[in-house]
């Protein structure tokens, strides 16, 4: 689902799209923050919100940071 968010934010589309490591916030709800790697050397962060499951929604990318490596440390953006 996230994915096809991205995808339509950034207009493009990617062949690869892996979760290499998540991050978690609880809040009304829960913030993901989650290093994807798109590319052989393109990792992007994205910070995609689940509302609490009474709301019955689906997860929500709120934002995104592009051009990361493997190693930038995935931190609240």
């Amino acid at each position: 689902q996230v994915k096809i968010q991205f995808e339509s934010r950034e207009n493009k589309t990617y062949s690869i799209f892996k979760a290499i490591v998540y991050k978690t916030q609880v809040v009304a709800g829960i913030n993901y923050f989650i290093k994807v790697q798109v590319s052989d050397a393109e990792y992007v962060h994205l910070r995609v919100f689940q509302s609490l499951p009474v709301e019955n929604q689906g997860p929500r990318l709120v934002s995104f940071q592009t051009g990361k490596t493997r190693d930038d440390p995935l931190t609240y953006f």
